[in-house]
């Protein structure tokens, strides 16, 4: 049996999987969880991240406003799935305490390191690239530098330091939605410096699903196996883009590493809410939850860019299912070092 290493969560929202159900990933019966103009001024909120607070939980929502602008939302919980949203977007400073709002802010993730919280984001830096942001209270967010040039989206950092450095994941592209694709890993001493890359997936393989383009998810997961990660990929069609999402271990101590990668996948678009919507056929996993004594995860994930989704899963049947559809990409079992 695999094993979640780190993080007790008894109050982890939770539904069993389904009698006859043989896909390792399984819906939370009432989805989508969010649905349309959820708060004033707001018409949809999706590809948004949660995570424990106290007692109960507190999320960082990508909330499209009714002039299509983006900006992040926080939202507050008592069981993870009834959520109620703050009316202002959240109001971000400086590290001199001036007020420091970006153009537009969308897709973030949210974690913590230690004893601080951690937002990251896709934002404008003549064009779009990777933000960066801090709380310890959830009153005031305090902006760091940006992490790096643009073009960077689907910036997710690891929930702890590796000797002694942050680690984040992105996937450098241009200023289209395709080009490019694939994950990197970065590393810094600082949250301000940058460097050491390594490239750790590629898209393609010998299904489709993922053959546009990938991007790391939620937080990674530290697992007994190593570094779990959920991640999108997209397909072309010629109706337009298909998301779906599917999961690959990282090497522990050297996460740029791939020893395991589902070549095949997990979740796709089949609902109404995800086929049907401000873009149709998404799926996109931006956040997890996770229950180390029972090996529960729920996943939290936006549905065609217009509700936000949750479905389950344990650590045992995703372990099972990437090993079982093992395929590891040309270079992903190397330290991604060309």
């Amino acid at each position: 049996m695999s094993k979640i290493l780190e993080g007790n969560l008894s109050n982890i929202p939770w539904q069993e999987k389904p009698l006859n159900f043989n896909g390792p990933i399984w819906r939370h019966t009432e989805n989508p969880i969010i649905g349309r103009n959820p708060v004033e001024g707001v018409a949809r909120i999706f590809n948004s991240a949660v995570m424990p607070y106290g007692d109960e939980f507190i999320g960082v929502f990508r909330g499209e406003t009714i002039n299509g602008r983006p900006h992040i939302y926080l939202g507050h919980s008592k069981d993870a799935v009834n959520w109620e949203f703050d009316k202002e977007k959240i109001q971000f400073v400086d590290e001199a305490g001036k007020p420091y709002q970006p153009l537009y802010a969308y897709d973030p993730r949210l974690l913590k390191i230690e004893d601080t919280y951690y937002i990251i984001w896709c934002g404008d830096f003549d064009g779009a690239t990777i933000g960066l942001a801090k709380t310890t209270d959830f009153k005031t967010f305090t902006r760091l530098e940006n992490p790096f040039l643009p073009f960077n989206r689907n910036g997710v950092l690891f929930p702890k330091k590796i000797d002694g450095k942050y680690l984040m994941l992105s996937r450098p592209s241009d200023n289209g939605h395709t080009p490019f694709g694939d994950i990197f890993l970065s590393k810094s001493p600082d949250l301000k410096y940058w460097g050491e890359h390594r490239i750790v997936m590629q898209k393609g393989g010998s299904g489709w699903w993922q053959s546009v383009k990938i991007g790391c998810g939620p937080a990674p997961i530290e697992t007994d196996e190593g570094w779990l990660i959920f991640y999108h990929g997209v397909t072309g069609t010629c109706n337009g883009l298909v998301y779906s999402m599917s999961a690959a271990i990282l090497d522990k101590d050297c996460p740029s590493k791939v020893l395991y990668r589902a070549g095949s996948i997990m979740l796709t678009p089949e609902e109404w809410y995800e086929e049907r919507g401000f873009v149709a056929n998404v799926i996109f996993p931006c956040a997890t939850l996770a229950d180390a004594e029972t090996g529960r995860i729920a996943i939290y994930y936006g549905a065609a860019d217009t509700y936000v989704g949750l479905a389950y899963t344990t650590i045992d049947e995703t372990v099972k299912f990437i090993k079982e559809h093992n395929e590891l990409g040309s270079i992903d079992g190397e330290e991604g070092r060309l």
